[in-house]
């Protein structure tokens, strides 16, 4: 297979550590806005000729299609704020090759009752469009990451062999790392962290479909697995709760909750109340700037965190409901310990863990497991031949019965 990685930052890096050693990977073309992060990456891969390096700009549509052709590929993996979206999935359409992304096209509340009704929902934009990829026979997976895409593949595994009927799913992520030596230092993409926490939340239920509610609301208390314990975790909007109900018909409500913790969501409150969350751009001593890039230019880069990050991360399926007319839940989950990511790959937990799903999707694509045309999301897809591998990729799930 022949990929475009557009993207090395923390994510892309551990995307190609994580593919280098696999046979059916021919070529990972190394294509990133900042050449010298390019270049570091590469230089820690050791392998110049399989992972070339190209700079390009997410932004232009033009600038996609152009790699995609010049390297003649067969996918193009988007490993790059979601806002760029659009362009790199609207590129691969026009290049006539395969698209993959781990975060779909940004949402965007309702104008008038926006913790109530939803708006442009996560992945409209992509499913508006999904009988132009049909035509032209082409394939757009989207959401294929830890969460969404790991997490999803456990909802179709539930669905289609533990449950009959499926109450919830419920996906729940918490962990314990921290950080040494900074007093502020999220684990992931502050850009995407915060377009995530602070836009309404979506829930689903089969009575009412899709509606919304206010950020950080219904708190409960999670037990995770492997002495990570009890954490609280709150409703975050994500794309799970728009992908499971699409393939998955016998489930009656989706939700999805993170545990935060107290002192990142007055951060994030904070940021939203002085408007430094917001993404247009303001004029600053004749300079125009977005307020959410300054926050991310003044935080340390997730991607260099790892050795200075201790703890585990999980990230999980909570499924509720009954099997053989008895009551059932189960917890499917992975956990990612950060310094047995940092000696395999040299790269922190969340985005190692983020990055094994989409690898394991390439090789599934690359050898005919997977297939199809469209847009579509991992529920789609027959999740036995995902979950056998996940141990030989370095992250084994467990299940536990709660």
């Amino acid at each position: 297979m022949r990929v475009l990685l557009v993207g090395v930052g923390g994510v892309g890096e551990a995307i190609a550590a994580i593919a280098k050693p696999r046979p059916w990977l021919e070529l990972m073309v190394l294509a990133d806005y900042n050449i010298k992060r390019a270049e570091e990456v590469q230089e820690k891969l050791g392998d110049s000729a399989r992972f070339p390096i190209e700079r390009i700009d997410a932004s232009k549509q033009e600038e996609v299609e152009a790699l995609a052709r010049k390297y003649r590929v067969d996918l193009i993996m988007n490993a790059v704020e979601p806002a760029f979206n659009k362009q790199i999935f609207d590129g691969a359409y026009r290049a006539g090759v395969n698209y993959m992304d781990m975060a779909m096209t940004l949402s965007e509340p309702h104008p008038t009752d926006p913790f109530n009704k939803t708006g442009v929902k996560l992945g409209d934009y992509q499913f508006a469009k999904a009988e132009d990829w049909e035509e032209k026979g082409l394939l757009a997976l989207v959401g294929f990451g830890v969460e969404p895409g790991m997490a999803d593949v456990f909802a179709r595994y539930a669905a289609d062999y533990l449950f009959d009927d499926i109450d919830e799913i419920g996906i729940r992520d918490g962990g314990d790392l921290f950080v040494e030596g900074y007093k502020f230092a999220p684990t992931f993409s502050i850009w995407t962290t915060i377009e995530e926490c602070l836009n309404p939340p979506v829930i689903y239920e089969k009575e009412r479909g899709w509606f919304t509610t206010e950020p950080f609301s219904e708190p409960e208390m999670f037990e995770f697995p492997e002495g990570i314990g009890k954490i609280e975790v709150v409703n975050v909007e994500h794309e799970e709760v728009l992908l499971a109900p699409r393939w998955i018909k016998n489930v009656k409500r989706v939700t999805f909750k993170y545990g935060l913790g107290d002192e990142f969501m007055d951060v994030l409150r904070t940021l939203n109340k002085l408007g430094l969350d917001s993404k247009e751009k303001i004029i600053v001593k004749g300079v125009e700037v977005a307020p959410r890039d300054v926050v991310a230019a003044c935080l340390p880069d997730p991607a260099h965190l790892g050795d200075k990050m201790y703890g585990k991360t999980c990230a999980g399926t909570w499924v509720k409901g009954t099997k053989d007319g008895k009551k059932k839940e189960i917890y499917l989950y992975q956990v990612a310990d950060n310094q047995e990511c940092m000696s395999k790959w040299g790269c922190q937990a969340v985005v190692a863990q983020t990055a094994f799903t989409p690898v394991i999707a390439m090789e599934l694509l690359e050898k005919g497991i997977w297939k199809g045309t469209g847009v579509l999301g991992p529920e789609a897809f027959d999740p036995i031949p995902f979950m056998e591998r996940m141990e030989g990729y370095g992250f084994p799930y467990g299940v536990r019965e709660m």
